[in-house]
This record gives C-alpha cells, sequence and structure tokens, in this order.
C-alpha cells in the first residue's frame, strides 16, 4: 500500500514522533524538541505555514499540550491532530511514537483546524447547557464522557471549559456533537 501523503507540515515533539508519522505517512515533520522553542524554531514553523500549512500533532499528556498551546496561540489557523491517550501508551510512556501507523493517520485524517479555508458553519454553537444536559460536566462520569467525546470526534481531551471551548473553536456542528454523543452511548449500552 503506498503511504498517504500530507502536504501541511505536521509540527511533532522529537525524532522518535518523526519516525512514527514517516511510517504511517509521507509528510515533512519539524521537531520542536521540548516546549522552549528558539526563534530560529519559530522561523522554521512560521515558513512551513506560509508555504504548506502546518498540522500540530504533540503528544497527549500536558507537555505536549502546553506545546500545542504555544503553538497555535502564534499559528490559530494551523490543522490540529490528536491521538487519545490509549492509542499514544506503552507501558508507562506516553507519545505518539508508540501510536500504530493506522491510529496516526485516523488522527491526521480528522486533523482539525479552526480555519483551514473554509466558510464559517452557520450552525449554533455547543452551549454550556448542551454540556450540562449531555452529561459532560458537572456529575459522575462526565470526566470520562468528555474524553470519549474527544477521542471520537479526534479534538483531544479537555476539561469542561477546555472542551467547550474545542467543540466550538473548531466548528463542531450540532449534528457532529449529537451524533457522537449517540454514538458513545451506543457503545456503552453494548459493554
Amino acid at each position: 500500500m503506498d503511504k498517504i501523503k500530507i502536504n501541511e507540515v505536521i509540527v511533532v515533539e522529537g525524532r522518535d514522533d518523526t519516525a512514527a508519522v514517516h511510517r504511517a505517512v509521507d509528510a515533512e515533520t519539524i521537531e520542536t524538541h521540548g516546549f522552549g522553542l528558539s526563534e530560529e524554531m519559530w522561523k522554521r514553523i512560521e515558513s512551513a505555514d506560509k508555504k504548506k500549512g502546518i498540522i500540530v500533532f504533540t503528544d497527549p499528556d500536558s507537555a505536549g499540550e502546553r506545546i500545542r498551546k504555544k503553538v497555535t496561540e502564534r499559528f490559530p489557523d494551523a490543522g490540529q491532530a490528536f491521538l487519545p491517550r490509549s492509542q499514544a501508551m506503552k507501558k508507562d510512556n506516553i507519545g505518539v511514537e508508540n501510536a500504530k501507523p493506522e491510529d496516526i493517520r485516523e488522527a491526521l485524517s480528522k486533523a482539525h483546524c479552526t480555519v483551514c479555508g473554509q466558510e464559517e458553519k452557520n450552525t449554533p454553537s455547543i452551549s454550556w447547557e448542551d454540556m450540562l444536559e449531555n452529561g459532560l460536566c458537572g456529575g459522575a462520569g462526565s470526566r470520562a464522557r468528555r474524553q470519549a467525546l474527544g477521542d471520537f470526534l479526534g479534538i483531544g481531551y479537555g476539561n469542561a471549559r477546555a472542551m467547550l471551548n474545542k467543540l466550538n473553536g473548531f466548528n463542531i456542528s450540532r449534528e457532529e456533537f449529537y451524533g457522537a454523543l449517540q454514538s458513545i452511548n451506543d457503545q456503552t449500552v453494548k459493554k
């Protein structure tokens, strides 16, 4: 099978992440080497963003989220790929480098961006009431439901406020939101 070609440059944390991405897809990467990004690194990312666009693909841990936040603050239109923690674990180590090629391809296929040259969707945004009514905050099991929702939609985990911001920031429609919740509910019933 030929590897899928990704046009954007993928921003990862280190060389092991680059190796894992290259096993899965044909793509150029930039390695941040942690969250103390140098001015030279910022220039490389800026150049890649202008020429091809970028996708931020960091580890699903607190360090990865800090790097993601730094990069997306400077480049708010960047695509964002997320890997569920369960797909990034190998013993006690969590990282993109531990993911299977098919999981990396799926995460990249779901890369979300806030603009990406598409028109804004004219759908009502997800509200705090939607979060409450669907057990995504303030109750037993709400953390697990947010984790499942983030994994299903490919937008990563967040506390209740962060999840609401992700849902609206990535223009998740109400139809996608409720469809994802229905799928999560169906999976729970089957167990």
